[in-house]
């Protein structure tokens, strides 16, 4: 990880336990309720996912550590995108019991800078639908994820 460039930290509070928070990393059928349209995962270290938001923007990386309950660390990226490659950043999600619940604090490293905006507003979108998702909610599809045909 390059230490020089900004992270982007987020921390949001579900009130869920950390297990079923997980759960929400490393289940295809549950991560696709709260980010993209497609999702397909191998939740093992080294093993490669790809989340397909809309038919046009996929992100790419694989799962570089899986610490159950606790943390989750996946190389992160775009298909076809110059600036922002698939492996070229790393997302962070860190669960933490707190209270009722679980602060989740998610670092997104090696953005870069001409990104920083539009992943801060994507992972505030994802973020909250996950948080609301995970208490319960039923939230409906993404409506990001419309096929942009």
């Amino acid at each position: 990880m390059n230490h020089n460039t900004p992270i982007l930290t987020k921390r949001i509070f579900i009130e869920c336990s950390p297990k079923t928070l997980f759960s929400f990393f490393v289940d295809p059928d549950k991560m696709v309720r709260w980010i993209g349209q497609h999702v397909l995962l191998e939740p093992k270290i080294g093993g490669k996912y790809r989340i397909d938001i809309n038919g046009e923007n996929i992100a790419l990386g694989e799962y570089k550590e899986i610490t159950p309950y606790e943390k989750v660390v996946l190389t992160w990226g775009w298909e076809g995108l110059e600036i922002m490659p698939p492996g070229s950043s790393t997302v962070e999600f860190v669960l933490t019991p707190h209270d009722s619940g679980t602060l989740l604090t998610l670092n997104h490293f090696d953005l870069p800078i001409e990104k920083m905006t539009s992943n801060d507003q994507g992972w505030t979108h994802y973020m909250t639908r996950l948080q609301r998702l995970a208490e319960g909610q039923n939230i409906g599809p993404d409506p990001w994820a419309t096929d942009k045909k």
